[in-house]
């Protein structure tokens, strides 16, 4: 998601619309340079900042850069460098507000933590460790656990679960003609390597294509084109893949892959992580276009799209514009399955956040509105919203079915995995949920939903009794989207339960704020299918904090 106020809405506000009649390929040779550099940017290449740095920390940066696995002296890389080791010290300091010892540790975790997300089966985490340049593995482990959040071992299973989701669970999809048509250009790379980037080009187009991405044959068919490129060289190899409008020039999404075609690069999954980081990307891109056009020249797609940052934002007055957008596409098709399914979503969040007074027909209008959809559509993103709305209106077994007809059809979608956490929380599976809710968050992290995997993850903790962690990922989904007050019915309980009373006396204030009419039998009422135990526990939890009957 283009995020306004970030590095990537200012370069969409760099480059304005430029005359259709201008050859798309000229224009990126014009830009090639400086759009390289920008993509680098956008996906955070390296420790540089934006200004010129001295000789003497470039040189040490390069040195950490080509040798890994190697535990630098503060001495030898001054030596390098041609200074004192104290002055290396000042210059790192002054340019990087770091030691060259914190940016080597930092480095070799990031190592470590990209030959884990990897996701082999074989991965020993002792050999990943000592290839990344630690000598003590239980310091390793700690540091691991303390910076990511999970062991070594977590990290891997999962990702090995998502390899395996990815491989097996993609059967093929059917293009939607509705949606815009898509062209693979030109992947720039040394010759030396251009088998193996060729290889990649035809498994990223793959991969679209089974979840129904269209993909042109030709530039002139398409509406956006994916260009990309590798630089550097060995182990410092990257992949930049940048997606661009073809009616304006603009660059409207940058991804970055290291060490791409590597021995141990997965191209089939590589392709599979572009795809599913690229949906995000592209949604917003369409969801701009249609923001700036006016109303009465929108049909049902356009209105849909009009209406998602509404249904997204899980606030009440997201709420409110997106009925009504929705309302208006299905009286222009009442078929049209992607807003049906957007309504039914709608509908639930209207019963489960307390945005309604009357929840049975709210959830009736609900329900009606998601098996239309679902008879109407087997489009992996209709699906999933579909079984979201299905999740929260307590119809977990058809939910479940159609979250596993989702992710068989698009196994790199993080709404449908966000959504099967979900389902593992309502289930009592606290393990699960959290592996497939941080499965979500790898696969988009910056995806408008992803705050609300952050907050599974939190209550997930919650139904397995650690309420510290279920506090602190609750409160940090809730830092990622402050309207979402509802988040506080939960929240407040955990923190009760810790024994924080000022935090949980803040918490309630503000779920009072928002909701001064709220009662413990209203949030009974509208509380979504968690399991009866920890349905006690939160009105107990809510009771003790001072929230009325």
């Amino acid at each position: 998601m283009l995020v306004p106020g970030n590095l990537a809405a200012k370069v969409l506000a760099d480059y304005p619309f430029r005359d259709r009649t201008i050859r798309i390929r000229e224009l990126f040779v014009r830009k090639q340079d400086h759009f390289l550099k920008e993509a680098d940017a956008m996906t955070g290449s390296d420790d540089r900042p934006s200004g010129p740095l001295p000789r003497s920390v470039r040189t040490a940066l390069d040195a950490m850069s080509n040798t890994s696995e190697r535990r630098w002296t503060v001495a030898e890389l001054a030596v390098l460098a041609g200074v004192s080791g104290r002055t290396l010290q000042r210059h790192c300091r002054t340019f990087l507000g770091k030691s060259p010892q914190e940016i080597m540790r930092d480095r070799s975790f990031d190592c470590a933590r990209r030959e884990f997300l990897r996701g082999r089966p074989e991965t020993r985490v002792m050999d990943v460790a000592l290839r990344c340049g630690f000598t003590h593995f239980g310091r390793f482990s700690i540091g691991y656990r303390h910076r990511f959040g999970e062991t070594p071992s977590e990290t891997i299973s999962r990702q090995v679960r998502l390899a395996d989701g990815l491989k097996s669970r993609w059967q093929g999809g059917r293009t939607s003609w509705d949606e815009p048509m898509i062209h693979l250009g030109p992947i720039e790379a040394d010759s030396s390597i251009r088998p193996r980037v060729d290889d990649i080009a035809d498994e990223i187009a793959v991969a679209m294509m089974r979840i129904g991405m269209p993909v042109a044959a030709e530039p002139r068919s398409a509406r956006y084109q994916l260009v990309g490129a590798v630089r550097g060289t060995g182990r410092g190899q990257r992949l930049l893949l940048r997606l661009i409008d073809r009616h304006g020039g603009r660059q409207i999404w940058a991804h970055r892959i290291d060490d791409p075609v590597g021995a141990s690069a997965d191209i089939e999954r590589l392709a599979a992580g572009v795809v599913g980081a690229l949906q995000p990307g592209l949604r917003a891109a369409e969801i701009d276009q249609v923001l700036v056009r006016p109303l009465a020249e929108l049909g049902p797609r356009e209105l849909a799209l009009r209406a998602m940052p509404g249904v997204l934002s899980l606030d009440e007055a997201g709420n409110a514009r997106a009925l009504e957008l929705l309302e208006r596409a299905l009286a222009c098709d009442p078929s049209h399955a992607l807003s049906a399914a957007l309504a039914a979503w709608v509908h639930a969040q209207r019963v489960v956040y307390h945005f309604t007074a009357d929840i049975r027909e709210d959830r009736a209008r609900g329900l009606e509105l998601a098996r239309r959809a679902q008879t109407r559509s087997s489009d992996p993103t209709v699906l999933a919203v579909v079984g979201t709305a299905l999740t929260l209106l307590d119809k977990l077994d058809g939910a479940a079915l159609v979250i596993q007809k989702a992710l068989a059809a698009n196994g790199a979608s993080a709404w449908a995995w966000s959504r099967s956490g979900w389902l593992d929380v309502y289930r009592g599976d606290s393990d699960s949920a959290i592996e497939r809710f941080k499965i979500a968050l790898d696969l988009a992290p910056q995806d408008p939903l992803a705050f609300n995997s952050t907050i599974g993850i939190g209550c997930a903790y919650f139904y397995a009794g650690n309420y510290a962690a279920a506090a602190r990922w609750q409160a940090r989904g809730l830092a990622e989207h402050p309207s979402a007050a509802w988040v506080h019915r939960t929240l407040c309980p955990a923190y009760v339960l810790t024994g924080a009373r000022p935090e949980a006396g803040r918490s309630l204030g503000a779920l009072r704020s928002s909701y001064p009419d709220l009662t413990l039998s209203q949030v009974q009422l509208g509380m979504p299918p968690l399991q009866q135990t920890y349905r006690d526990l939160i009105l107990e939890a809510l009771s003790e904090a001072g929230l009325p009957d």
